[in-house]
């Protein structure tokens, strides 16, 4: 025998060695892949999805984990509002290292013409950067820039101010009682994200100018930070944490919050966190959406492997064999769709990293993470087996003469008991794991509910079709008496069509109509409820003068005006803060202060929904009174004690009440409240609202700008309709986002429908062959089955918008607490979309089904 036999007869021989389900399965997958490029597509879409979403975002998480000492200016900070650290605190940071001391605050920036804005202020002392760069230009020496020369103070701001007012380096700006020289464009702060997103652009001056400015005042609104960077060879992991334990210790009464280059963008991850969810959820939607696809796909396998299953069975094969022959093909080929799934997943952000680099603010570390790979391996792998057990498992019991006389009197089963129940267990563990891996496992929870009612409803929907069909009276058209018999025969597609565009067309409502409210709220609403300006830092002393300014050139406009403090937890029921203990959503205010205020009666656009408002006289132990979704939060109840820093001080209050606050009206309102006589004596300033009848004209929020911003420069002013546009800008770059990673899950609807139709193409064969034979035309075959997919598809569409507005509903009413905007267009266009992509995607098929020739089929009858 030559080396080559040997080789061969060698190979054959560890060949047969292998199981014989491997062995058959093996040799039909040699065959290709033929029926199941939908099947890979839906797979490999959906995992791509996942995977790439989530390495993208654990590469944000990892860029800004290693950027975390730049981003945070050092290796820890500690902040605080309304007053500077003593020398004895900050004495306290001095032993451990470095420290830069950073104030920020809003405050009106305005040049000669009176003209002014909004511009948030920041005040370095001349270590600052220590760990990072900024960009300037001129690229001068930061110190040189902020100094005091020539009796004036410079500044470097960013250039959006300059574009504002026309100006240019050299010329002046003022802030407060300060005029300053513009001796530099501030392009980039290295520690800009640790400082979250802020309301105007970027004005940076020394510590020295801002005492000089005016604009301190006691109770301003200002947050002094002290960044700390530890020694050469002495600021590892251990080290900081250290750092952050002693301070905590030795500095406790300053009521410092901390955070550690471990956390230095907690605002951020916390976003990143949340969208991150959305899209994964939209991603598992196409998964899921995608699995139709796959029980698609394999049920029309089983039907054209027919003649092998009844070969197979009689020639002794077990039910048992045959299932698991077909189960391994399955299997391998759902490895090889969610193969190639990972691999997209995997190389996205890298490929996004190079498209945006040159966009994204944020450092991203793009690399190959295991951990979020596996994750969109096992919600593929879920998936494609929960689709195809049930499928799989229907030939176990069919005899072989049942097989053989499928074409002709398809029988109605349902697989074992055994197939039914895993089926249910792996979807509960694909359910199971969307809901452990989430970042909110309440909204995963959610998804999970709502995704099964759909299923549910959907399949209801699809037997319903069927049963009216059946029972619907006989027209006179043959067209659409055919139709309606397509409709509820035996192996009908009613349930796959029905299932593969109820679910893509009702996620599209969903975010449809909550794009429409959200619109909505802020293009006609907000405005109309909303004041015209929020006046910060207006202090006890200049409330009477800025009221009478305010009805001089506004006698129309309304105005409003609450005390306002800057508070942060210090205890919860007498103990100390246990982040565990609170709702994931609301953890971050635990982390910062809060505005607080106090008052003698319930603030407008509240009420209280529990417990009592106490008397306009009361003078007992302080009181406080909590928005009630906060307190739940909190487990906080009435008459439950907790602990606020203010001013250094912690308040221990006892709650008095709990409201409901009504935060679109975009009125003066606080989370917390407390009674009068707990801020006695304490120094505050004030909040003012303005509303000019009817929203007012540009012209006159312009003008009342400049009036007091020239009488009362201390005082921040902010535009309402400015803030609004900022909002909706952002706004409208989300919707374009979600729009895009929405259109994964179009896609797969798209493919499963085009899938379920192709899947139905040996019997439409088969159908068409027939009554061609009888005489039936093509137009008319043509005609009944774009009556069938009209109909199906109009069905479906009504149930799609249905749902998809329930859906909407319940989003923009219950968790985004605004009020929800029916928008017909919108969704109208979805549906006759929807509607539309049905018929001409059934008749696409049916006309490949119709171009069959008679004589062959009929032969092999």
């Amino acid at each position: 025998m030559s080396q080559a036999g040997s080789a061969v007869s060698k190979h054959a021989g560890r060949f047969s060695k292998l199981p014989v389900t491997l062995r058959l399965a093996g040799r039909e997958l040699r065959g290709g892949v033929q029926g199941f490029v939908v099947f890979l597509l839906c797979l490999a879409l959906g995992v791509a999805a996942i995977a790439g979403v989530g390495s993208l975002a654990r590469g944000l998480t990892e860029g800004l984990a290693r950027e975390g000492r730049s981003i945070l200016d050092g290796d820890a900070s500690f902040s605080v509002h309304h007053q500077e650290a003593t020398a004895e605190q900050r004495a306290v940071l001095e032993r451990k290292g470095r420290v830069s001391e950073v104030a920020t605050l809003r405050a009106m920036a305005r040049v000669a013409s009176g003209d002014a804005t909004l511009v948030e202020l920041k005040a370095v002392d001349g270590a600052w950067p220590m760990v990072g760069k900024a960009d300037l230009e001129p690229p001068l020496p930061i110190p040189d820039i902020l100094a005091r020369k020539d009796g004036r103070f410079g500044a470097a701001v960013d250039p959006a101010v300059l574009a504002r007012f026309g100006l240019k380096v050299g010329d002046r700006l003022a802030v407060g009682n300060l005029e300053l020289d513009v001796r530099a464009a501030l392009t980039r702060e290295p520690d800009r994200l640790s400082e979250g997103v802020g309301f105007g652009p970027r004005m940076l001056v020394s510590l020295d100018a801002l005492r000089a400015s005016g604009l301190l005042q006691p109770g301003s609104l200002v947050r002094y930070s002290y960044r700390v960077a530890l020694p050469d060879g002495a600021r590892d992991d251990e080290a900081v944490k250290r750092l952050l334990v002693d301070v905590e210790k030795q500095a406790l009464e300053a009521g410092f919050n901390a955070r550690s280059r471990f956390n230095a963008a907690p605002q951020l991850e916390r976003n990143v966190g949340r969208f991150t969810q959305f899209l994964t959820i939209v991603g598992l939607a196409a998964l899921i959406v995608g699995g139709v696809g796959v029980a698609n796909a394999v049920a029309a396998f089983v039907e054209r492997k027919r003649e092998t299953i009844a070969t197979l069975k009689g020639i002794g094969a077990s039910g048992r064999t045959v299932f698991l022959i077909h189960l391994v093909e399955v299997a391998a080929l759902g490895a090889l769709g969610v193969g190639l799934g990972l691999i997209v997943g995997a190389v996205l952000p890298f490929a996004a990293v190079a498209a945006l680099k040159n966009v994204l603010p944020i450092p991203i570390e793009p690399s190959i993470y295991p951990r979020e790979l596996l994750l969109a391996l096992a919600y593929g792998a879920l998936t494609t087996l929960a689709f195809a057990v049930w499928p799989l498992g229907r030939a176990h019991d069919v005899p072989v003469a049942a097989l053989f006389r499928e074409q002709v009197a398809p029988e109605a089963r349902r697989p074992r008991l055994v197939y039914i129940a895993a089926t249910f267990t792996l979807a509960a563990s694909l359910c199971g794991l969307a809901v452990y891996a989430a970042y909110d496992t309440r909204i995963a929870g959610i998804f999970v509910v709502a995704t099964v009612a759909t299923f549910l409803a959907l399949r209801l929907v699809a037997s319903a079709i069927m049963w009216l069909a059946a029972r619907a009276p006989r027209p006179r058209s043959v067209e659409l008496k055919l139709a309606l018999a397509n409709m509820h025969r035996p192996g009908a597609l009613t349930p796959s069509v029905v299932l593969s565009l109820g679910l893509g067309l009702a996620l599209l409502v969903t975010l449809t109509l909550i794009d429409a409210s959200i619109r909505k709220q802020l293009s006609n609403e907000l405005p109309a409820k909303a004041p015209s300006f929020f006046f910060l830092d207006l202090t006890a002393a200049d409330r009477d003068a800025f009221t009478s300014l305010i009805k001089d050139k506004a006698p129309d406009a309304t105005l409003e005006s609450v005390p306002m403090l800057r508070g942060s937890f210090a205890t919860l029921k007498g103990k100390p803060l246990d982040e565990n203990s609170v709702d994931p959503e609301y953890r971050g205010l635990l982390k910062g202060d809060r505005g607080v205020t106090f008052a003698a009666e319930p603030p407008k656009g509240s009420t209280v929904v529990e417990g009592e408002w106490w008397a306009p006289d009361y003078a007992g132990p302080p009181l406080i009174s909590f928005d009630q979704r906060l307190a739940k939060a909190l487990g906080l109840s009435v008459g439950d004690e907790v602990g606020i820093n203010v001013l250094g001080r912690v308040i221990t209050a006892k709650v008095a009440n709990l409201r409901e606050i009504h935060w679109e009206t975009l009125g003066i309102n606080f989370f917390m409240v407390f009674s009068p006589n707990a801020f006695k004596g304490a120094p505050y300033m004030n909040l003012a609202t303005v509303t000019f009848p009817n929203g007012g004209s540009d012209a006159q929020e312009f003008a009342l700008m400049r009036d007091v911003t020239r009488a009362f420069p201390a005082v921040t002013a902010i535009r309402v309709k400015d803030a609004l546009t900022s909002v909706s800008k952002v706004v409208e770059n989300l919707a374009v986002a979600i729009r895009v990673a929405s259109g994964v899950t179009l896609v797969s609807s798209m493919l499963v429908l085009a899938g379920a139709l192709a899947a139905g193409h040996r019997r439409r064969v088969y159908e068409a062959v027939v009554l061609k034979t009888l005489g039936a035309t093509r137009g008319r075959l043509i005609a009944a089955f774009a009556a069938e997919y009209a109909l199906l598809g109009l069905v479906t569409a009504v149930f799609g918008l249905i749902v998809g507005s329930l859906g909407a509903w319940g989003v923009t009413t219950d968790i985004m607490k605004i009020d929800f905007a029916f928008d017909w267009p919108g969704a109208g266009l979805a549906a006759l979309g929807a509607l539309a992509v049905t018929i001409l995607l059934g008749l696409a098929g049916s006309w490949r089904a119709l171009g069959e020739k008679p004589a062959r089929h009929l032969r092999s009858l």
